[in-house]
């Protein structure tokens, strides 16, 4: 993963501070984070689901590649450097290479994800209750392709939980 930093020496350096909220989930986003050193929280939907920490992670690629709004809110753990390209999609189809490493963690977090699927249909997959529901389900959004999702469930916008 450090090799992106080498080929992203080009972009500049952005610095973060503790709690300082990089990118707001919802929010217009097309650019590409290279983490240089510190920790970045991730949060969906005000869930904490990951804080990436390795120099090197790549940060924004979904907002970037689906051309979306920001898909989660990035917050800097504590002091953070980071390469930015600003015009990520630009950046990318100008830097083939960049671009290669950005599909590469898309794989590994799609391969990531498989592996916990199967892991829920070891589980689950006989079992008559909404367990039973939960690998059909993850199967059927990991093999969606077309370019527009709305995250969500029919009970919103009053969840029963």
């Amino acid at each position: 993963m450090a090799d992106i930093i080498e080929r992203c020496a080009d972009l500049p350096v952005r610095r973060f501070a503790p709690g300082e909220v990089i990118v707001e989930q919802g929010a217009p986003f097309g650019a590409i984070l290279v983490l240089i050193e510190g920790r970045i929280g991730v949060e969906r939907d005000g869930v904490s689901v990951a804080v990436m920490e390795t120099p090197g992670s790549i940060l924004g690629d979904m907002s970037t590649v689906l051309a979306r709004p920001a898909t989660a809110t990035l917050r800097a753990v504590d002091s953070c450097n980071v390469l930015c390209a600003d015009d990520g999609a630009a950046y990318l189809r100008s830097h083939p290479d960049v671009l290669f490493d950005v599909a590469a963690a898309l794989a590994t977090r799609l391969e990531n994800l498989t592996g916990h699927l199967v892991d829920v249909q070891r589980q689950y997959g006989n079992d008559a209750g909404h367990l039973g529901m939960l690998d059909e389900v993850l199967s059927t959004l990991m093999h969606h392709q077309t370019r527009t999702v709305t995250p969500g469930s029919a009970r919103l916008p009053d969840p029963d939980y």
